[in-house]
């Protein structure tokens, strides 16, 4: 696996993840409610920190392999970063769901976000480094990635209107069949001990569904979101840090978004076009040579055409219904 990294670079990269992991578990204990204020400024530090990370990779290469280095790098990494933000942004929908669906409280999200973060750098970790050997051994996956998001690209735009019936979800129902469960939350507990025939048993929470759900959303998410990564770098420390530090601010993005998740009723159709895009530049990348400038450029421009134009069908929704009770009490 070729890399840009030396070894201390890695070990660089794993302290500032353990210490971000070491404020966002301080902050995931402390009690209360989430505001929308301290989830916009505690999103707002981990784009910074994203984007300082940046510049010490650039300060770093354009010192020690040169400036077309750098540039190259730095650009790679703010791409795949870029992507995998907007992606996530799917994800915390479906986390708002499955917390609607379990009734958890706001402070219990908190603790089920914090594991949930945890679990998915394991996760997403193992998954890259055995994309990065697959991809290096068989060159030929990247156009069964190519083509497998262009097919969820597509799949996405046709329901995006849909909202999932997690009553009838078969993985819940399983789960359902298979777990002793209690019928409501035990606090912050996962598991509690009930009195059984004679017998002391353990039974699993709600608590423990939501969080389970939110690893599994989670890897399934990730199958795209990584291969879309692989369109704009195959170096395995640019695939990493990107993804990593995306999913570091989840938490915060989740919080931030839960609010008005109804207003970006547009987003799902933007995040299909990107999907559709990167994977049309996979299945084209030995007969079309796309800059990664341009594709973080498309990347940005049709996610952000999307947000304002949800925004500004929102806001026409709100004012017709506005004039509509208007015209009613009159």
């Amino acid at each position: 696996m070729q890399t840009i990294a030396s070894g201390w670079m890695w070990a660089a990269f794993a302290v500032v993840v353990i210490c971000m992991l070491a404020i966002d578990l301080a902050g995931g204990r402390r009690a209360g409610g989430v505001t929308l204020k301290s989830a916009a400024l505690w999103s707002a530090v981990w784009v910074a920190v994203s984007f300082a990370f940046a510049g010490l990779l650039w300060l770093h290469l354009d010192g020690s392999a040169g400036r077309p280095v750098a540039n190259a790098k730095t650009l790679e990494f703010i791409t795949g970063y870029l992507i995998e933000k907007a992606l996530a942004v799917d994800n915390v929908f479906v986390w708002l769901l499955l917390f609607n669906f379990f009734a958890v409280p706001l402070t219990l999200q908190k603790r089920v976000l914090t594991l949930g973060v945890f679990g998915a750098i394991v996760l997403r970790t193992l998954m890259i480094f055995a994309g990065v050997w697959l991809i290096a051994r068989f060159h030929w996956l990247l156009y069964l990635f190519g083509l497998f998001l262009l097919m969820t690209g597509i799949k996405m735009w046709r329901s995006a209107d849909s909202t999932p019936d997690l009553e009838h979800n078969p993985l819940l129902n399983w789960l359902r069949r298979h777990l002793r469960l209690t019928h409501r939350l035990e606090g912050e507990r996962f598991f509690v001990q009930r009195r059984h025939a004679g017998r002391t048993l353990w039974y699993a929470t709600p608590l423990l569904l939501a969080l389970l759900l939110v690893e599994i959303s989670d890897v399934i998410f990730a199958v795209d979101s990584i291969p879309a990564i692989f369109a704009v770098s195959r170096d395995p420390f640019i695939v990493l840090t990107s993804n990593i530090f995306a999913i570091l601010g989840l938490r915060a993005m989740y919080f931030l978004l839960a609010g008005m998740a109804d207003r970006f009723t547009l987003l799902k159709y933007g995040l299909a076009i990107v999907l559709v895009f990167i994977g049309a530049k996979m299945l084209l990348l030995d007969l079309i040579a796309i800059p990664v400038s341009l594709s973080l450029l498309l990347v940005a421009l049709i996610i952000g055409a999307s947000i304002v134009l949800s925004l500004r069908r929102d806001a026409r929704t709100r004012h017709q219904a506005h004039e509509r009770g208007w015209r009613d009490e009159s």
